[in-house]
């Protein structure tokens, strides 16, 4: 007869799950804040404080001044500086990784750089560049900005991926007669397709969420991070939180499509 389970030989048994479980929660909890607080109708300016029930942020997203505006800035600049470091990122990773040149390995380390510096040394150097230069602040600065920092976790996913692949594969496309390009197309843009995938999310993510480098460098341009810091100051709209619930609600639906997608690749 097997001995019963105690409370304690039951908690080591599931440690991992329980703490994987809490952190998960932990992390969460903001977000679920947020969400709450959506549907907050606060007496004043700030929404710091649960008082009664109401959906008239979500029918009215835009009805706090400039807010839209901000937000369409820092769409625009995300789906452009995404586009821009996904492009030149891959090929980077693809010269880093299949390719033997001088200096390959102080090219890594420059490209490295930028994720290891803290953000207000590079803000600094940017806007400084920009100044010599005698550039005028605004959606450029900022563009360019974003694609330099975000270049360098594009240029780590995909050459994770790249280097993770089986040349053999590609040496079988070359056996079967098939051209350079259609060996590229075929057989080794479906397999980077994950790292691709993957650094421009991340891309994305970062260029949209950024407030340091882009305050440095915005010049009169306000993008929706800077709105909300400024906000922040005088009293913090309802509108905010819907904006940042309905962010995390697309985030995850792409995750879980993902997914989906993934499982059916596996299953066929």
């Amino acid at each position: 007869m097997a001995p019963l389970a105690t409370p304690a030989r039951w908690l080591r048994r599931h440690f991992v799950v329980i703490a994987g479980l809490g952190t998960l929660a932990y992390l969460l909890l903001p977000n679920v804040v947020v969400t709450v607080f959506s549907f907050n109708k606060p007496n004043g300016r700030f929404n710091y404080q649960w008082q009664r029930f109401s959906t008239d942020a979500w029918t009215h997203p835009c009805g706090v001044a400039d807010l839209c505006g901000s937000l369409s800035l820092s769409l625009r600049i995300a789906v452009w500086s995404t586009l821009g470091a996904t492009a030149l990122g891959t090929a980077i990773a693809f010269a880093l990784a299949r390719y033997r040149f001088r200096a390959r390995s102080s090219v890594s380390t420059l490209i490295f750089l930028p994720m290891a510096m803290p953000e207000v040394v590079m803000a600094a150097s940017l806007a400084t560049l920009f100044l010599n230069m005698g550039i005028t602040f605004g959606f450029w600065t900022i563009l360019i900005a974003h694609i330099t920092f975000c270049l360098s976790f594009v240029v780590t996913a995909v050459k994770a991926r790249v280097m993770s692949m089986d040349p053999r594969l590609e040496q079988a496309a070359q056996d079967l007669y098939a051209s350079p390009l259609q060996t590229f197309l075929r057989v080794t843009l479906p397999i980077a397709a994950p790292g691709i995938a993957a650094g421009a999310l991340l891309s994305f993510a970062l260029s949209f969420d950024d407030f340091i480098i882009t305050n440095f460098n915005a010049g009169s341009s306000v993008t929706f991070p800077m709105y909300v810091w400024g906000a922040a100051q005088r009293g913090t709209p309802v509108q905010i939180n819907v904006i940042g619930t309905a962010m995390f609600a697309i985030a995850v639906l792409c995750v879980l499509a993902g997914q989906l997608v993934g499982r059916r690749r596996k299953r066929s």
